[in-house]
């Protein structure tokens, strides 16, 4: 699979995964009248598959670096793809909602596969720019999908939006599962099978908890005691899931926690934004999406613009003036009143989230050799999946002292971010994957150890060289 390929595979499964999000919550009416559903089985249907994406993405993403990611990407592909089509014939809601968590287990292996076929395919000083175009592709994706959605719902009803996943699944997931792909040399690390297990508890107990409302604070103590024992066991076992090559970087850890604080800061404040342009200010759902529409033009925009960032001010520069304009982002838009004022809040919000999304990925994905590429993808998809639920729990709680005083919070938590990201690499030879001098090519006539073709064929494939 060349790169191109690759690139376009990584992108159509982002895509994917983020426009069945959007798409779903402007069927949810429709879903819930045509079907008789009450409020609480609706928002199973987004829980079920939460909870179950954000169990598994670690675990998944292991998965793609023992058996090839690109195996594992078609296998999520096709199997996102089959899910949508039951959805999209289901007899009632229970079935939506077995179904949703059902698309959840495909959906974690493919996003950890979108990034580790990304990380196996291209050097590590070229992948900010496909990057780039994946978190621009998602920006757009995130824009379109409630028109997509809405117009939809109106033509031919909420079952439509499902069977739009079904294409794509075979367009892209049938050629990467129809190739042969050489599967890792020498012998295989356990895939420490109880690791996986606790960190499902915990992510699951987590998510749920901040999910539900009220956020149950039992299903927290849960969530803390189970990452206790995690964190024992993957201290002592000999080969750990959570790999100390991935998370034992400091750079790493900084870059996953400024991933958690912004998607939390921006997707608070955009549950808070819609209950003022909605409630407030009398607003439809179309004028209100409008009305955040800057949000998703600056997200394409800033990530396009992000590799040349990168090359000038590294990711420690990148990341911390990225966090600061989506922290003043919040705090305009807890002042706007007006049209023009929601536009330049919501473009702030944009301008900062895409740009934090190139540049912190690049340093989870790119410090990780190929052969953990997968779970270093899990993480980072796991960082993006914890944050928002984070951020929501939080601005819903505080929504009873006001939106102002909520909104302020939140620009505190999207500014906890600039510390973090001032322990990312501060140059670019100091972003590069520890040991490699940059990794800068896979040529002896760079200084660096050359790659064999047969290992360089296995690196393209998604899976890791023997080493």
């Amino acid at each position: 699979m060349n790169r191109r390929w690759t690139l376009a595979s990584s992108v159509a499964g982002a895509v994917v995964v983020a426009l069945d999000g959007t798409v779903l919550t402007v069927a949810q009416p429709c879903l819930q009248r045509e079907l008789g559903a009450s409020l609480a089985e609706v928002q199973w249907t987004s829980t079920a598959y939460l909870v179950a994406v954000a169990s598994l993405l670690v675990f998944a993403g292991r998965l793609g670096d023992r058996y090839g990611q690109r195996r594992v990407f078609a296998l999520g592909m096709l199997g996102f793809g089959v899910a949508s089509a039951g959805i999209g014939v289901a007899p009632g809601v229970g079935w939506v909602i077995g179904l949703r968590a059902f698309q959840g287990v495909f959906g974690a292996l493919l996003q950890p596969a979108t990034l580790g076929m990304l990380r196996a395919a291209f050097p590590p000083d070229r992948l900010a720019t496909p990057l780039a175009v994946r978190t621009a592709a998602i920006g757009l994706a995130a824009a379109a999908g409630p028109l997509v959605g809405g117009a939809l719902v109106t033509d031919l009803g909420w079952r439509a939006v499902f069977f739009v996943n079904v294409l794509p699944a075979l367009v892209f997931g049938l050629p990467a599962l129809s190739r042969p792909q050489r599967t890792p040399a020498g012998p295989r690390a356990p895939l420490d099978v109880p690791g996986a297990v606790l960190l499902a508890v915990t992510l699951c107990c987590l998510v749920h908890a901040l999910t539900v409302r009220p956020v149950s604070w039992p299903g927290l103590a849960v969530a803390a005691v189970a990452a206790a024992v995690l964190l024992r066991h993957e201290r002592r076992t000999a080969s750990p899931l959570l790999s100390p090559a991935v998370t034992g970087s400091r750079a790493t850890g900084a870059a996953l926690g400024v991933l958690v604080v912004v998607s939390a800061a921006l997707f608070g404040a955009l549950f808070v934004a819609t209950y003022v342009l909605q409630r407030r200010l009398g607003l439809d759902p179309l004028h209100s999406a409008l009305r955040s529409l800057p949000l998703a033009v600056l997200m394409v925009v800033s990530a396009a613009l992000c590799p040349v960032l990168l090359r000038r001010l590294a990711a420690r520069g990148t990341t911390t003036v990225a966090t600061a304009l989506l922290a003043l982002g919040v705090l305009a838009l807890s002042a706007a009143t007006s049209a023009p004022a929601f536009g330049c809040a919501f473009a702030l919000l944009g301008a900062g989230f895409g740009t934090v999304m190139v540049a912190a990925t690049q340093v989870v994905v790119r410090r990780a050799e190929v052969a953990e590429a997968g779970v270093a993808g899990g993480l980072q998809q796991t960082a993006l999946n914890v944050g928002p639920a984070v951020g929501v729990a939080t601005a819903s709680t505080l929504m009873g002292t006001g939106t102002g005083p909520a909104l302020l919070a939140l620009a505190g938590v999207a500014a906890l971010g600039v510390p973090l990201a001032r322990a990312l690499p501060g140059t670019d030879g100091e972003d590069a994957l520890p040991g490699t001098g940059g990794e800068r090519a896979t040529s002896a006539s760079d200084g660096v150890v050359s790659i064999t073709p047969a290992a360089d064929e296995r690196v393209r494939d998604g899976a890791p060289a023997g080493r």
